[in-house]
């Protein structure tokens, strides 16, 4: 199977690009961008729609209630 180059889960779910999704988490659960990014970078670009979620999920329960 062929993997299409052109494919970007960002703009296909309605983003910029990584950043823009990245700041859009951040904005939707009240956490720095930075804290954001660090966490996205731990776990890999190919978390950033499963486990990121997850973690920051997580984490506005466990630091921003």
């Amino acid at each position: 199977m062929s993997e299409n180059k052109n494919y970007n889960p960002y703009t296909d779910h309605g983003y910029l690009n990584r950043r823009d999704y990245l700041k859009s988490l951040s904005e939707e659960y009240g956490i720095d961008l930075y804290t954001v990014s660090e966490i996205s970078d731990m776990l890999g670009e190919s978390e950033d729609f499963d486990g990121l979620v997850n973690a920051l999920q997580d984490y506005e329960m466990e630091f921003c209630n």
